[in-house]
């Protein structure tokens, strides 16, 4: 799961009909013919969201992609974070030059999907090129799909961890493995503290921790039909006042900054020893490896009534107006086979997207060495998918100002989550 869409994300939308033509395409090669050609490789674009080293390897992946065959040639593009991305992807659909091919955040496949953007996977899958979909690791399918067809194929899948400067919490006389719970979370918390100085937990105020925390409470962010908002329960109300009260406390940092550089900012406290434990995604766990000076810890999220978290991340997805659809299908299934998703994994910290990676000799080796790397892995027996909904990619700035309202003290949690409720049931309605 990393890394002022709201307006470009709607105006877009509404601008007539600009998705009526993205009639999902029939069987493989219908619109596009073969990959290659006599006159030379087929040449697709593809507009990536990693970076930082992260984007490196990601560039080295296709690098070697254009290297290792002669039909097709990927040009590559950083279009900025997920939120930067997507708007981009938004706009260049409404011009009519868009990508062939790109990365689509997991929360925001539904609104993609629903609106005719993507192009159905499932023929490709099938195909005499395709690939074994029973490989996919199943946790990490459950946002690859609407209303039942494939759209999506896992790529740099993540889930949030707490890391841990280990070397502190030994110094603390506190288990250097971390806390289990909530309640000894904030216990581990207080003691790590340092009045203004030192903190001994510090996280992004972010929709997706805050899902994680909603489902370990034992509670839903959306009905079943993704069509009511259930925040205002009160096992989505508990997160927010158990931070609310550990910020008052002084024990949690809320880091400033809005999305991703309220992220920077608690790794940069992170790194320079100011908090002792954070929230982040695995795939910044190579990072915070290479910075820290510290024995780093990687650990479950503290469970409430259970552990729990949102399987977060991004797809590889093919856009529905592409015309070279062998081509970027032939890309994809490179850049997500079992080689690539153990370079991935190895390189970022995201998780390896098959089976069969996490079970080669290499992989098992590797998180022998790194153990660090495996909890992820392991955590991803208690993940969710995150909320399915056309609507949710808006209703997560809805939950998320409410949020911060509260936490700022102009409103109560329960008041605050009670506004986010009402209008995230409007807005999923309409």
């Amino acid at each position: 799961m990393k890394k002022a869409i709201l307006s470009i994300f709607s105006s877009v939308l509404v601008a007539g009909t600009m998705l009526a033509g993205c009639a999902p395409a029939g069987q493989q090669g219908s619109q596009s013919g073969s990959a290659g050609s006599a006159n030379g490789p087929t040449t697709i674009n593809f507009w990536y969201a990693m970076s930082g080293k992260n984007g490196e390897v990601v560039k080295k992946m296709v690098d070697d992609f254009n290297h290792s065959q002669k039909e097709v040639q990927v040009n590559a593009s950083f279009q900025g974070d997920y939120y930067a991305n997507h708007a981009k992807v938004l706009s260049a659909i409404a011009a009519g030059n868009q990508p062939d091919v790109t990365q689509i955040e997991v929360a925001s496949m539904a609104s993609f999907a629903d609106k005719g953007a993507l192009e159905d996977l499932t023929p490709y899958l099938t195909g005499k090129n395709g690939t074994d979909q029973k490989d996919f690791v199943p946790g990490l399918l459950g946002n690859s799909y609407w209303n039942n067809k494939l759209y999506g194929i896992p790529f740099n899948r993540s889930t949030p961890l707490l890391y841990i400067n280990k070397d502190k919490l030994k110094a603390a006389g506190l288990d250097p493995n971390g806390p289990k719970t909530w309640d000894e979370l904030r216990t581990y918390s207080q003691k790590l503290s340092k009045k203004g100085q030192e903190w001994g937990f510090s996280t992004p105020i972010d929709i997706w921790f805050y899902e994680a925390m909603v489902f370990e409470n034992g509670g839903k962010i959306l009905s079943q039909d993704g069509k009511q908002a259930l925040v205002d329960t009160p096992q989505g109300i508990a997160p927010i006042a158990y931070w609310k009260d550990m910020i008052a406390e002084g024990s949690m940092k809320m880091p400033p900054g809005a999305k991703y550089d309220a992220w920077e900012a608690a790794d940069n406290d992170f790194i320079n020893g100011k908090a002792a434990m954070i929230f982040d995604s695995t795939g910044s766990l190579n990072m915070l490896l290479d910075k820290a000076k510290f024995n780093v810890g990687t650990a479950f999220l503290p469970k409430k009534d259970n552990y729990g978290v949102a399987a977060g991340g991004a797809n590889l997805v093919m856009l529905a107006k592409s015309q070279k659809k062998d081509a970027a299908w032939k890309f994809i299934k490179y850049m997500t086979d079992k080689e690539q998703t153990i370079k991935v994994s190895e390189q970022t910290g995201y998780m390896p997207v098959r089976q069969s990676a996490i079970d080669s000799p290499e992989m098992k080796q590797f998180f022998t060495q790194h153990p660090q790397f495996k909890v992820a892995v392991d955590q991803l027996k208690h993940a969710q998918p995150r909320p399915a909904s056309p609507g949710y990619k808006e209703l997560q700035e809805v939950i998320m100002n409410d949020v911060q309202k509260a936490i700022l003290g102009q409103a109560s949690p329960a008041d605050a989550l009670k506004d986010a409720a009402d209008k995230g049931t409007q807005l999923l309605q309409r």
